[in-house]
């Protein structure tokens, strides 16, 4: 009886630590849920922390946005397996608690020193497993930061703006990711190619990438 009770007991504590004391978010997400939101953005915050190489952070790049967009456009198996990555991680504590005073809590409850501690005991394990599923959560996270228009402009890597010919080629392949009855080109909309007058490189850049009130790229941006 009394086995039956302890039992119950850590079970209760540990669906408390999985699903409860979590802050609910002020926005609304597809996907995610804010046990997930928070293991994101703590993450985030020590994988891209303000102030760095990039003054953009982790947390202003808003990658628990990116993050449910992703996983609510990608196949349900592949989701299942990467919000089973983000579960592991806030709760791997268990097994591998960070240094000092309750070590054990949720990731996403730890210190930021705490937490940059955690990620790099996994980062530099010698445990190729452990080092190959760190890997895939940096994976997420660094797709979303180095997507964001922010990072993109100081690293001079944001699209320009021009005007692109229509090729044949366009007649045959849909955009990525869509289906070939999305094609709305025909024979008519084809244009001639280009002169080959290279990009400007100091000129506007695409509007979605172009910073509010700025259409040139500014490597100090």
């Amino acid at each position: 009886m009394s086995i039956a009770i302890v039992f119950v007991v850590l079970l209760a504590l540990l669906v408390h630590r999985v699903f409860f004391g979590y802050a609910k978010s002020e926005r609304s997400f597809e996907v995610l849920a804010p046990r997930e939101v928070a293991l994101i953005e703590s993450t985030a915050e020590v994988m891209f922390p303000a102030g760095g190489a990039i003054p953009f952070s982790g947390l202003d790049a808003d990658l628990p946005g990116y993050a449910d967009r992703f996983l609510a456009a990608i196949e349900p198996g592949v989701r299942r397996q990467i919000r089973a990555l983000f579960a592991l991680f806030e709760h791997v504590t268990l097994i591998f608690p960070a240094p000092g005073w309750r070590g054990w809590k949720r990731f996403s409850s730890l210190t930021f020193e705490q937490r940059e501690i955690v990620l790099g005991g996994w980062s530099q394990s010698p445990n190729f497993a452990r080092q190959l599923v760190f890997t895939a959560l940096r994976a997420v996270l660094t797709m979303g930061y180095l997507g964001h228009p922010e990072v993109l402009r100081h690293l001079r890597l944001a699209p320009y703006a021009f005007e692109s010919p229509v090729t044949e080629a366009d007649l045959l392949y849909p955009k990525i990711g869509a289906h070939p009855d999305t094609i709305a080109l025909g024979e008519s909309d084809l244009t001639p190619a280009s002169d080959g007058t290279p990009v400007d490189l100091e000129g506007p850049l695409h509007a979605r990438y172009a910073e509010a009130g700025r259409t040139t790229p500014d490597a100090t941006s």
